[in-house]
């Protein structure tokens, strides 16, 4: 059990991070840093685990998944007496992960083997580490993969400079590092044992010893700087800077729930929201942003963000941004708008720089959400340039733009050739539409038209007689030897039964392709009811997702991964939101808690921890471009949020006990609310929204205008 910190209201908030990629980040909110215990080498990206009990050091870690890989990493472990060996492994120490402290903005450890008691607080561009010491002979290890350069500047002050990655378009891209300590560095000795380099520091008999960090990934000097700011600062003064960071964020969202454990978990999940993605630009000597640009392999102007895979994000993040983040909404669209100036194209997935994994472009989503909440209304027409290109422009390097567009563009789908066909068929429809909803919002309605009737091409890989959607050649001709549980292949992460209603552009003609709402509704049913079976074939072998949807029992609503994250809410579409708020209460109270190790899959930069957030208030984004949320089925009690433009909007849920599985009457202001969503502009106003919750179900007939947006609408 990791502990998080409500600092609104002085609790201990715990949760579990046993799930691989949920690592106990300790930095700012959107830091350029974060920092981790370690407590295994062993493991390769799997470095933590709550369950160890060996602390190996603090780890620098810019890691957004296990999957991707950390880069510019590296360890500091402190230590007593002498070491049999310089290495990680005669330097390691048991400790007590129930009595360490993992908030936000601190961690700290007891090393039993050495009775030291450490506290490191992060900032944005470094780090206070304050050891305590009980032996006579103490010291630090440092464990540096790639080690380039260091250099004791004085017993004060040590620079390190080091060059690893996981998958950079530089080789030689460098990050920085000035250490200064309060007491004199007596010897330095260094010992490499590949892949590790190690650097150990001796600091003699004393009792207290205090480093300062500060990094960079522009130079030496950045470095130097980055830390000269913060020199003043005492660790009093760097602990409340850091708790005053992350309270600024948790005031955004003020919750009661019925279940105090409900509300711990809503912070935890909040604070995961804010941790992705990392700042990658820093501030030089006159106040301007720069960053380094890995692609040209220079320093250039203008912010930066980094660690971001938008196939995930774009569904629940940035729609939350845009409530009560918007400021750093506004500044990472100026961020991903350098990351296209620079490269040629829109970014995908960055971990440092473009890493090209997933199907389809959805950081068109993410453009398209702010353009129609008339957010940075002043990037648009570039961003519409840089959508329209990779929507038209083949990249002759395979991790840039669309793959296959050419041939989607020839034929209305991408062919079964292409791996992962169908729902880059799919995803690149939507992002389609979000073209067409940029080029509305800037009156360029040629424009608007051609790619909305192009956001219709998932028609042309439906096959009705299997209701579901499947992968065509370039003849036409739907593959053979289909079967709706077979993952991998033509699908991403998933079979047809977790691809085929990602068409959140359209639900409207979906619903007619399959043959209107009854049997739309059965189609539904059937996916929920039935064993969440699966076939490997596509894999050869069972994938994490696999495991995870079939651990959880709620038929193919793999909730545990993004593409399940809207099927609870395709009974809305359909007029039936009383089929959905039974599932949508126990998918939330099920599958997010301590016993079922905090998350049912993949985290992903925030994605499913928003999932969370949404889904407690009672509304959720199913169709980012469109500026509407989904009534759902409210965990919360009361929440208060600060909008982004100094609003507050109250809501309420009563009575909201386990009992109450149904959502029985909506009121807006005090007035009934018959539609099935809310807009932005409408939020925006603040106000009150009020759910009167109930025990059996209360269904109505809705019109066409009460549901969701859909181009067949």
């Amino acid at each position: 059990m990791i502990e998080t910190i409500d600092t609104r209201h002085g609790t201990a908030n715990q949760h579990s991070f046993s799930n691989g990629n949920c690592l106990p980040y300790t930095g700012v909110p959107f830091g350029m840093n974060y920092f981790a215990p370690q407590t295994t080498d062993q493991n390769g990206s799997w470095w933590f685990h709550p369950a160890d009990r060996t602390f190996q050091g603090y780890r620098l870690t810019h890691q957004p998944s296990p999957w991707m890989g950390d880069f510019s990493h590296f360890l500091m472990t402190p230590f007593s007496d002498e070491l049999a060996d310089i290495s990680l492994f005669h330097a390691q120490s048991s400790y007590r992960p129930e009595e360490a402290t993992f908030a936000p903005y601190q961690i700290k450890i007891e090393q039993l083997r050495y009775g030291i008691n450490s506290t490191l607080v992060p900032s944005m561009y470094g780090a206070l580490l304050d050891i305590r010491f009980t032996q006579q002979q103490n010291g630090l290890l440092l464990t540096i993969p790639g080690l380039k350069d260091v250099q004791q500047i004085s017993e004060h002050e040590l620079h390190v400079s080091l060059v690893n990655f996981s998958g950079c378009e530089d080789e030689n891209f460098t990050f920085y590092l000035t250490f200064r300590f309060t007491e004199p560095l007596l010897s330095l000795k260094k010992s490499s044992k590949e892949p590790d380099c190690f650097l150990r520091l001796d600091f003699g008999a004393i009792k207290q010893q205090t480093v300062r960090l500060g990094t960079s990934f522009i130079s030496q000097e950045q470095a130097n700087l980055n830390l000269a700011r913060e020199k003043e600062l005492t660790l009093p003064d760097f602990l409340e800077t850091s708790k005053q960071e992350w309270t600024s964020y948790f005031d955004r969202l003020q919750v009661e729930h019925t279940d105090p454990n409900q509300t711990q978990t809503f912070y935890h999940n909040l604070y995961r929201v804010f941790l992705f993605p990392q700042t990658f630009y820093e501030i030089d000597e006159n106040g301007k942003k720069i960053h380094y640009d890995t692609f040209n392999k220079k320093v250039q102007s203008g912010v930066l963000y980094t660690n971001n895979g938008f196939w995930d994000t774009y569904k629940t993040v940035y729609p939350l941004y845009s409530l009560i983040a918007q400021e750093k909404y506004e500044e990472m669209l100026e961020g991903f708008l350098n990351s296209y100036e620079e490269t040629g194209f829109l970014p995908k997935w960055l971990s440092p720089d473009e890493r090209g994994l997933m199907p389809g472009t959805l950081i068109d989503a993410v453009i398209a959400d702010a353009a129609v909440k008339n957010i940075r209304p002043d990037l648009m027409p570039r961003f519409l340039e840089a959508m329209k290109k990779g929507a038209t422009v083949q990249s002759d390097r395979e991790n840039y733009g669309r793959q296959g567009t050419l041939d989607y563009l020839k034929y209305g789908y991408v062919p079964s050739n292409y791996h992962e066909s169908v729902n880059h068929t799919l995803d690149y429809a939507y992002s389609d539409f979000c073209i067409s909803q940029v080029a509305q919002t800037l009156g360029e309605e040629k424009t608007a038209q051609t790619y909305a009737q192009q956001a219709l091409n998932y028609q042309q890989i439906f096959d009705p007689t299997v209701g579901l959607m499947r992968a065509k050649d370039a003849a036409g001709a739907f593959r053979e030897d289909f079967s709706p549980i077979r993952w991998g292949k033509d699908y991403a992460e998933g079979s047809a039964w977790q691809s085929s209603f990602a068409v959140y552009q359209d639900f409207q003609g979906l619903i007619q392709q399959i043959g209107g709402r009854e049997v739309f509704t059965a189609k539904l049913i059937e996916l929920c009811n039935q064993t969440p079976a699966f076939d490997v074939a596509g894999y050869g072998f069972e994938i994490h997702e696999m495991s995870e949807m079939a651990a959880i029992e709620f038929g193919q609503l793999a909730i545990s991964n993004q593409p399940s994250f809207h099927y609870p809410y395709l009974f809305s579409y359909a007029g039936k939101p009383e089929m959905a708020q039974p599932l949508i209460k126990n998918l939330l109270t099920e599958c997010f808690s301590s016993e079922s190790n905090g998350y049912p899959g993949d985290e992903d930069n925030g994605s499913m921890a928003g999932w969370y957030i949404f889904n407690s208030l009672g509304f959720y984004p199913v169709s980012p471009g469109t500026g509407e949320y989904v009534i759902g089925m409210p965990l919360i009690k009361k929440a208060v949020l600060t909008l982004s433009n100094g609003e507050t909007l109250t809501i309420t849920a009563s009575p909201n006990q386990r009992q109450q599985l149904f959502l029985h009457e909506t009121k807006r202001n005090h007035e009934v609310h018959q539609k099935l969503f809310f807009t932005h502009d409408d939020l925006m106003t603040g106000g009150k929204i009020d759910y009167h919750l109930g025990i059996v179900p209360n269904p109505q007939d809705y019109t066409i205008n009460d549901l969701p947006f859909s181009l067949s609408k």
